[in-house]
């Protein structure tokens, strides 16, 4: 009998050592389920337009960047010109965009393109735009342009978004010299915000969306290694961004335009990434901490505030194709 009672006593010790480790978990999850879980059907991307600039997948042909943005569950596209060229054809632009509708997947804009001050390459951009169908372009103009870009615009009812290049570059390093730029001109001619260049030029990316999204047209989303004059790209979320604020202004100000994620980084080996991608990138509006999607079964990691880091780095490769649902 005693023996049965200190078998009885132990069972009951471990019982409840391991009930009290599991309320700290039980309480979590039910926080979780309660405020940070949407529906299975819900948008977990408040209502951004998030895509992909195909710069990040510039050495994979036009099919293999279809596939790898289909993987990753994204529905738009900004098409760099790897992927269509801009002495491509009228019907091969069509085509090239109709491949990308084919798989669930919308042109927005093109671009990053470099245009000269001269009218008759301006408006081979515009026409390249035009026959793909794209709403808005990603230029990088000569500042003495405007007047030219004005009669553009004005013609073909198609934005331009210039991109900001960071503290190397001359004509628009940050959102705000973009902005004085243009502040004169049709509202059809604006920025296209790219935040680790932003950060990099000391700016805040989430105060500039919110200053300048009245001409924001397009974004590029990023994270970076450190602010400062060094580019050292990161995949987000293993940077020093906040991407959270820069998410969450972006839905502040009822942005409608792209979200692209762009990648300079490791060209062909963003796909080798999809794993971390999804997963994390599910929960970049969640208030939840740090942890497992119950498919994915390698380590986790998600920024969701300023200052959190991972403690490892993601297995990404052995998992490509899995979408996390949170």
């Amino acid at each position: 009998m005693s023996g049965m009672s200190v078998v009885s006593r132990r069972a009951v010790i471990q019982k409840s050592a391991a009930a009290a480790a599991m309320i700290p978990a039980l309480r979590w999850d039910a926080l979780a389920t309660a405020t940070d879980r949407p529906a299975p059907n819900a948008d977990r991307w408040r209502g951004l337009k998030v895509g992909v600039a195909s710069y990040t997948l510039r050495k994979l042909p036009l099919e293999a960047a279809v596939s790898a943005i289909q993987r990753v569950g994204l529905k738009y596209v900004s098409i760099k010109d790897a992927h269509l060229s801009l002495k491509s054809f009228p019907e091969e632009r069509r085509a090239v965009a109709r491949k990308f509708k084919d798989a669930g997947i919308t042109p927005m804009s093109c671009g990053n393109i470099t245009m000269p001050n001269d009218e008759a390459a301006i408006r081979a951009v515009f026409e390249y735009a035009r026959d793909t169908g794209l709403p808005t372009i990603v230029c990088s103009p000569e500042p003495n342009s405007m007047a030219i870009l004005d009669r553009m615009v004005k013609e073909f009812d198609i934005n331009l978004a210039i991109h900001n290049h960071g503290p190397e570059d001359k004509k628009f390093p940050s959102p705000y010299d973009v902005w004085k730029a243009v502040e004169g001109h049709d509202p059809r001619i604006g920025l296209c915000i790219d935040v680790g260049h932003t950060a990099r030029a000391k700016v805040d990316p989430a105060e500039a969306i919110r200053k300048c999204h009245a001409r924001l047209y397009d974004l590029h989303l990023k994270d970076i290694a450190e602010i400062g004059p060094k580019n050292t790209a990161r995949e987000v979320g293993r940077g020093v961004l906040d991407i959270k604020s820069i998410l969450s202004a972006l839905v502040e100000v009822k942005y409608k335009h792209l979200v692209a994620f762009e990648y300079e980084k490791d060209e062909k080996g963003w796909v080798r990434h999809e794993q971390g991608f999804s997963c994390y990138h599910a929960r970049l509006f969640s208030a939840s901490r740090p942890g497992r999607c119950g498919k994915y079964k390698g380590p986790h990691w998600f920024l969701v505030r300023k200052g959190h880091r991972r403690r490892r780095r993601p297995a990404f490769g052995r998992h490509s194709g899995h979408i996390c649902q949170g």
